[in-house]
């Protein structure tokens, strides 16, 4: 008679597990907090918010549960560096059952699976701190894989050979000084965020110093989780199963989104770093607290915070960023305490700042006029050049009537209006590089402010009802002649603009072939609120859900495909594997029916093909898009290896040829040290100034000679 082993078998799987993971936490990991009880909570709501609210409708199953454990070690162990193989065999003996845990709110293998983490972890830094003073052949012909698709989860010994060869490769890139530094982890108290780059180490005993920070700042990191990271994590790896863009968002991670929304938080106005466990000043923000007081400045360690004008002072040497920022930045008009150790003083000195409102200019919208005559041979023209960061809005404040609410809607029309005051201009140049969208609002909003009334985009919801989002402004708020810069990073509400301005031929896109592909609408829906459950518990985070997807008014989806450029120029970016293609569980591209809409007669197959042959061969004998083409061609010669060289002239010989070309790409428009020189818009730079060029062919083509300026 044969025998049913599937309950018997589970109950031995489920007792294997839980006897490792306990072996795990009695060997170090157990300094991580269990659970809280609320998370239990958390987790049953977004189960049930997933489940309700994603545009697929799909089920939380044995197959998203398989999906999900693998998300989870993917995100914990990304290069297969910690957990062994045998580790992660245990652990997929819960792929079947985790979606019946996570329904009932039992988060506890998202704990106990981070306390092995950690302590295998641990054990492994121990090893590599060994490895790091060893004897090293950097003479050997040999090689290390460099991305984790291409290994296995390893066997002690295969950790053993790997890590050897990750320290030889580490010490290397530090001696060569090809090494941005992995300590340096910016972070704001109420500023922008910024990463330093790292000098070359000038010998190998430096490099070997470095390296034993580095390794012992990740072990002081990862002691200092927080149990609703490890939620955050585990409950994104969920999310993530059914579309890339859907995830869970802590109290902290939701606290973060909103300052971006805002461009506001209450804070000191300085931005941070950390280097060697010290918080470092690595910037005093203009107009804030910090620069009206005038004590702290670049360089300042603070290795002490308290509250309030009297309040017991906190030691933050070691401690982790994130919760650095937390205590500096505070309700306006609240005082904080900063005990800091000057840059140029050994004198331990405390510094009480009043908190205030600091505004993120760096993210707001900036406009200016160039000259063309002085960038660049030829007639001189007024081009108006508008940086559109992202399409960010504060809900709150519009939703209560503030006065000049943030709105990037706002900011464009306030630009415009500077453009008028100052004489016009020929055209206008929108540059949507590197913005990865925002408010859906903000995007129709500012597409209306360049076409009259019509649709702008088109929404379909989870019941595949397709509804057209209008522009119902009348008017313009400049009709010139127009282009849009993209690249691989403009996604999104950057992708709704663009597909506008080029189905309703209102002007032409240069930049990258392609921009990233993402043709989906996500909500941001409070967890503590959903089902209204008791408000007196403390909030459990928000979950940042796809509900919709939106379409071009043509009818096609920017998903996965994104909006193709008219004139695309030579760029580095645009060869890396970025765009939504490349994401795993993206959703497909599709098509709806056309909207109805009335396009302009600014742009023509003629007029695109015009500009192609002229701005190609411009391209062709400029000296910076020759080098751009070299860095382009190194790059995809190591993109298409699996491997890289352990060898040291080997790397020695990559990183002069890369060295040369940045040499030869540094001018006077650099920031030098101790330079506060402005950010600058628009960078007089090659591509830039090609750029310019196209527009100023587009304009002639527009117009034969005659100026069309807007006032």
């Amino acid at each position: 008679m044969p025998m049913n082993l599937k309950s018997p078998y589970r109950v031995v799987i489920k007792f294997s597990l839980a006897v490792a993971l306990l072996v795990a936490t009695a060997y170090g990991a157990s300094r991580l907090k269990d659970a809280p009880q609320g998370q239990t909570r958390v987790a049953m709501l977004v189960a049930k918010m997933v489940e309700r609210f994603h545009i697929s409708h799909q089920s939380i199953d044995d197959d998203v549960s398989a999906k999900f454990l693998e998300r989870f070690l993917k995100d914990l162990d990304p290069r297969k560096l910690y957990l062994t193989k045998a580790d992660v065999e245990l652990l997929r003996q819960k792929s079947k059952t985790l979606d019946d845990d996570i329904k009932a709110g039992n988060v506890s293998f998202a704990f106990t699976t981070y306390k092995l983490f950690t302590h295998r972890l641990l054990d492994r830094i121990k090893k590599a701190q060994v490895l790091i003073d060893s004897e090293h052949d950097f003479n050997a012909e040999e090689d290390m894989v460099v991305d984790a698709k291409d290994t296995d989860w390893a066997t002690e010994a295969e950790l053993d050979e790997r890590w050897r060869k990750q320290i030889k490769y580490d010490l290397l890139v530090l001696k060569l000084g090809d090494d941005s530094d992995a300590d340096k982890v910016a972070e704001d108290a109420g500023a922008v965020k910024r990463k330093d780059e790292e000098s070359p180490a000038k010998t190998l005993a430096e490099a070997k110093k470095r390296l034993h920070k580095r390794y012992a700042n990740i072990v002081t990191m990862t002691e200092q989780t927080e149990p609703e990271q490890i939620l955050e994590m585990f409950l994104t790896a969920l999310t993530t199963t059914f579309d890339p863009h859907s995830s869970y968002m802590s109290a902290s991670t939701l606290e973060e989104f909103q300052i971006a929304m805002r461009l506001k938080l209450q804070g000191i106005g300085a931005a941070l770093r950390v280097t060697d466990g010290y918080t470092i000043v690595a910037e005093v923000v203009p107009g804030g607290a910090a620069d009206a007081d005038g004590r702290l400045k670049e360089g300042d360690k603070i290795i002490g915070v308290g509250q309030g004008e009297d309040g017991e002072i906190t030691d933050v040497v070691e401690m982790k960023l994130s919760k650095v920022v937390k205590m500096i930045r505070g309700p306006k008009g609240t005082v904080v305490r900063l005990q800091v150790k000057p840059a140029d003083d050994s004198e331990t000195k405390i510094y009480d700042l009043t908190r205030q409102v600091i505004e993120l200019k760096s993210s707001r919208v900036t406009g200016e006029i160039i000259d063309t005559g002085k960038r660049m041979d030829g007639r001189r023209e007024k081009i108006g050049v508008i940086n559109i960061p992202s399409f960010y809005r504060d809900f709150d404040a519009a939703q209560n009537g503030v006065a000049d609410a943030s709105s990037t809607a706002t900011d464009v029309k306030k630009v415009l209006r500077s453009f008028a005051s100052q004489g016009g201009v020929d055209g206008i140049i929108i540059d949507l590089r590197n913005n990865g969208g925002g408010a859906l609002i903000e995007a129709i909003d500012v597409s209306g402010l360049f076409i009259d009334v019509g649709p702008v985009v088109q929404v379909k919801s989870s019941t595949g009802r397709v509804e057209a989002l209008d522009d119902e402004t009348s008017g313009v708020a400049y009709s010139g002649p127009l282009m849009v810069i993209t690249n691989r990073l403009s996604a999104s509400a950057s992708e709704i603009f663009a597909g506008v301005i080029k189905d309703y031929k209102r002007g032409i896109l240069v930049g990258d072939t392609t921009t990233h592909g993402k043709g989906t609408v996500q909500s941001v829906r409070p967890v503590d609120t959903e089902f209204r459950l008791n408000k007196s518990e403390p909030t459990g985070g928000a979950l940042k859900i796809t509900i919709q997807q939106f379409y071009r008014v043509n009818g096609d989806s920017t998903q996965n495909r994104g909006v193709t450029t008219d004139v695309s120029l030579p760029s580095l970016i645009d060869h890396f594997d970025i765009g939504e293609s490349f994401l795993d569980n993206a959703l497909e591209f599709d098509q709806v029916s056309p909207a109805n809409y009335a396009a302009t007669a600014a742009v023509n197959p003629e007029i695109i093909s015009a500009l192609k042959k002229d701005s190609q061969k411009r391209v062709l004998a400029d000296k910076g898009f020759q080098r751009d083409e070299r860095v382009i061609n190194r790059y995809l010669k190591r993109k298409n290896r699996k491997t890289v060289s352990l060898n040291e002239e080997e790397m020695r010989r990559e990183r002069d040829e890369s060295k040369a070309d940045k040499d030869e790409e540094k001018d006077d428009t650099e920031k030098k040290p101790g330079e506060n020189k402005p950010k600058e818009i628009f960078p007089d730079k090659h591509y830039n100034n090609e750029v310019l060029a196209i527009m100023l062919d587009y304009i002639d083509l527009l117009h034969k000679g005659t100026t069309a300026k807007a006032r």
